[in-house]
């Protein structure tokens, strides 16, 4: 008798704890199990020059501050990866300006992809495709993507899923960031968005030495900064000086300073677009003239970025001057100002003191405020 008194008193306990995990809305198998949380969006106002123009934000992922709270910590925990060891952040650190300072970058099994990861620096206002080749329209698809890529993350997102839903704090925080009331609502597409949101914040600070310049402090530039900034912009005929077009706005034109396009730049001499080891934007178009074009870049932080190129074939900006300064090989499809590199220089080439101030300008990109703000960082 004894033992069925206390059966039955253990039977009516667990009821009980049962009931009160209902009613408090934490019994994962409930619907609702998430609507004791507490969800009061605060929209999230992006920080930005004042000079620069409005972040584009999608209609569908409106910026709330727990949404960008959730992405940052996605960007930064390795339960992205099968194996735990990778984040998005283990090939975007702040301090290579969200690159990894690699030629390629090498995912969870030890196999090295075949292109530098790019800088996400300004890249919320990337509007005609991410990644080299542009196949991503936008940063929420972007992000879906290196998870199940077999060369980076090599996980599937189901299984992530799942690992989220049972995480002891990840569902809270979806639902805080997107009012879901059951982890069950928990899905790839939410983690991409939040991931999105967070990586709209990452916007230049406006306070490098260039931004100054380019606000009304002339006297910012020294003298071989200012000559490289003239040839950049091809601006010295205004000031009557006799100094060589770079060429380089062209490319990496805007406030950005990337053109937000892709270009064949010269890098290779090929006996035809057939011949390129990597086809590059053509892979995403089908266009047979976009065979070896890539996105380009921002310049912005560009000497914290390296190695440079898709490949990351050059370790050095001056590397880089030297490339350009051979004006291409003549491909077909190659950018034509290529050729007029240092038009109305001496024979139209750059001497070594030419290069070296174009070099120097490039280094008043750098923005020491923007990878040092601690809304950036790792939250762990």
């Amino acid at each position: 008798m004894k033992k069925l008194v206390t059966i039955g008193i253990l039977g009516l306990l667990f009821v009980f704890a049962t009931q009160a995990c209902r009613n408090n809305g934490t019994d994962p198998q409930e619907p609702g199990d998430l609507e004791h949380v507490p969800y009061d969006p605060q929209p999230y106002t992006i920080l930005k020059p004042t000079f620069f123009p409005n972040v584009p934000v999608p209609e569908d992922n409106p910026m709330t501050y727990d949404g960008v709270q959730l992405g940052r910590r996605l960007f930064y925990d390795p339960i992205l990866s099968a194996d735990s060891t990778m984040s998005c952040a283990s090939c975007h650190l702040p301090a290579g300006n969200f690159t990894d300072n690699k030629a390629v970058s090498v995912g969870i099994d030890g196999i090295a992809g075949k292109r530098s990861s790019m800088a996400l620096l300004n890249i919320a206002y990337a509007t005609n495709g991410l990644f080299w080749d542009g196949r991503a329209a936008s940063l929420e698809a972007q992000a879906l993507m290196p998870v199940e890529d077999p060369v980076e993350m090599h996980h599937h997102w189901p299984q992530l899923v799942e690992q989220l839903k049972e995480h002891p704090g990840y569902p809270a925080l979806f639902r805080k960031a997107f009012g879901i009331k059951n982890r069950s609502e928990i899905s790839k597409e939410l983690a991409a968005k939040a991931i999105a949101q967070f990586e709209r914040i990452l916007i230049s600070s406006g306070t490098s030495k260039y931004d100054k310049f380019a606000q009304g402090d002339v006297d910012v530039f020294d003298d071989e900064e200012l000559d490289g900034y003239l040839m950049y912009f091809e601006e010295a005929w205004k000031y009557g000086l006799n100094l060589p077009d770079a060429q380089c706005f062209h490319c990496h034109g805007g406030i950005t300073l990337t053109g937000n396009n892709y270009f064949n730049n010269g890098l290779d001499s090929v006996g035809s677009l057939d011949e390129f080891k990597d086809f590059g934007r053509f892979k995403v178009t089908g266009n047979p003239s976009d065979k070896g074009k890539f996105r380009t870049p921002t310049l912005r932080n560009i000497a914290l970025s390296g190695p440079y190129m898709h490949d990351g074939r050059f370790q050095t900006l001056e590397q880089v001057i030297d490339n350009y300064a051979r004006k291409g090989f003549g491909v077909s499809n190659e950018d034509p100002n290529l050729p007029l590199m240092g038009l109305n220089a001496p024979n139209n080439t750059l001497t070594q003191d030419h290069k070296k101030a174009i070099v120097k300008f490039l280094h008043t990109l750098t923005d020491t405020v923007f990878i040092n703000n601690p809304d950036i960082q790792n939250p762990f």
